[in-house]
């Protein structure tokens, strides 16, 4: 078997991460727009809400985040960035989040319309079309490469496996969702798709549910073993919430010889997600 590592997460520091590719095109869009604000969401230790902070500052928007949770103290890790950014941040409770964020977020840019700002909003994970073209564009990239059997990624929100996907690479796309189920996600698949006018491959594509654990953002002991032994054997860090769980769901699998000889495991990033996480460490 040979692994493979598509290397998403030296993309650069604070943008560090597959984020980077959706912002792109996000960002180009946003200021096409006319926008001087961009309103996106996630977690409190969200990935994607921190690369869009830092990404609004170098293009010079401001960044307003709307993050699930209760801020602790003391702040760190992601959360610790979107503060020294100076990102306007609202907090919500989970089961708001989970029931009204689109919402909320739309009352936030009413109100800064209503102040004489021009928002931008962009969806959880930067995952719909205008996002996902990143990813689709991406795939050309492995064109200089062998093909392989299988290319692996996490899957959070969907828009890195839709563009992947709608990619249509010459290789299998296995996803290994870090959160929801299987038809979630291939729901999102499908909407991005419609979105952008472009038809969904039959085949050549599978959501893998097995290793999504607990919850979101929670780590088994076994995974935690894949995210000490991939650091001390490779130096290659992975996060507790996704590509540690997509890391590990993967080699179980290969290991089974069911993802073929030639593996390509799409590194999303997330270091700073190990922050604050040492407790634990099994």
């Amino acid at each position: 078997m040979q692994l493979w590592v598509k290397r998403d997460d030296l993309t650069g520091f604070g943008l560090s991460g597959n984020k980077v590719r959706k912002l792109e095109w996000l960002f180009a869009d946003a200021r096409a727009r006319g926008a001087d604000t961009v309103i996106t969401c996630g977690g409190l230790q969200s990935n994607h809400a921190r690369a869009t902070a830092v990404a609004a500052r170098r293009c010079g928007l401001d960044p307003v985040l709307l993050l699930r949770g209760d801020t602790p103290d003391p702040v760190d890790g992601n959360l610790l960035l979107d503060q020294l950014v100076d990102a306007q941040i609202h907090t919500c409770s989970a089961e708001d989040y989970a029931s009204s964020r689109a919402e909320l977020m739309a009352g936030i840019a009413a109100d800064l319309r209503s102040a004489g700002r021009r928002p931008y909003v962009i969806p959880e994970g930067g995952s719909n079309g205008i996002g996902a073209i990143g990813f689709i564009r991406a795939v050309e990239e492995l064109d200089a490469l062998p093909p392989f059997d299988t290319i692996v990624c996490p899957v959070g929100s969907g828009g890195t496996l839709a563009g992947l996907v709608l990619g249509r690479p010459q290789a299998h796309v296995r996803g290994y969702a870090v959160c929801d189920d299987a038809p979630t996600f291939v729901s999102k698949v499908l909407a991005i798709a419609d979105e952008l006018k472009l038809e969904v491959p039959s085949s050549g594509w599978s959501i893998c549910e097995t290793f999504r654990g607990e919850a979101y953002g929670i780590a088994s002991p076994a995974v935690w073993k894949t995210i000490a032994e991939a650091a001390r054997t490779e130096g290659l860090l992975l996060d507790p919430t996704y590509t540690g769980k997509a890391f590990h769901g993967m080699l179980t699998e290969a290991r089974a010889g069911l993802l073929g000889e030639r593996i390509l495991f799409w590194h999303t990033g997330g270091a700073f997600g190990l922050f604050g996480r040492g407790a634990e460490v099994p």
